[in-house]
């Protein structure tokens, strides 16, 4: 089992990071609470869980412990895969969905693309006596705020249809949220507004 990664960043993007370790390329999968903390950060340190299918190994990695904890709480949910599991914490934050799990906030979870009402109950039902254990040290994020150019709608449709987004749904959505906010976003600002926005 691989538990954590330390090498080089040699790509980010907000779906994943590419990390050399000794002379070996590691792409791992990353949230967006993920690509928010790493930044620019030369040197990497990802806390990781392999997946492993018959047809596919898969590294997701994590720069806080309290998103892999909660990660690996979603996926033992039936129904919530590893995939899910990355597209809820990539629309709320950890404490947002630890909040809304010992609220019985349905709606809330139920508001991350692909998850239904059975599956929103479920995971509050299954959960609410297992989060919140750990003391959530949540960290704001800083807002790297950039103009809603070229760039950054092409990056946020990429990540969109990275995480299942067919991509007339996604240019639509990105469009909905750049006219809404009108003048500057950050690149995760927009890639989780769009994500609630379906």
């Amino acid at each position: 089992m691989i538990d954590y990664l330390n090498g080089k960043l040699v790509h980010k993007d907000p779906t994943y990071v590419l990390i050399d370790v000794g002379g070996i390329g590691y792409h791992v999968k990353i949230s967006l609470q993920t690509y928010t903390a790493i930044k620019d950060q030369e040197q990497l340190r990802l806390l990781t869980y392999l997946h492993i299918k018959e047809d596919a190994h898969t590294l997701y990695g994590f720069k806080e412990e309290q998103e892999k904890k909660l990660f690996l709480l979603l996926t033992s949910i039936n129904g919530v895969g590893p995939s899910t599991g990355l597209m809820i914490l990539s629309s709320l934050t950890s404490t947002e969905i630890e909040q809304a799990i010992l609220s019985g906030d349905v709606a809330t979870i139920q508001a991350v693309k692909g998850i239904g009402t059975k599956t929103a109950q479920r995971i509050i039902l299954e959960l609410k006596d297992k989060v919140g254990k750990s003391g959530s040290g949540e960290v704001a994020a800083p807002l790297g705020f950039l103009n809603g150019g070229n760039k950054i709608r092409e990056e946020a449709l990429q990540a969109l249809v990275t995480l299942g987004f067919p991509k007339a749904v996604a240019e639509k959505n990105i469009a909905l949220v750049l006219k809404k906010v009108g003048g500057t976003i950050s690149l995760e600002e927009l890639i989780k507004a769009s994500l609630k926005t379906s």
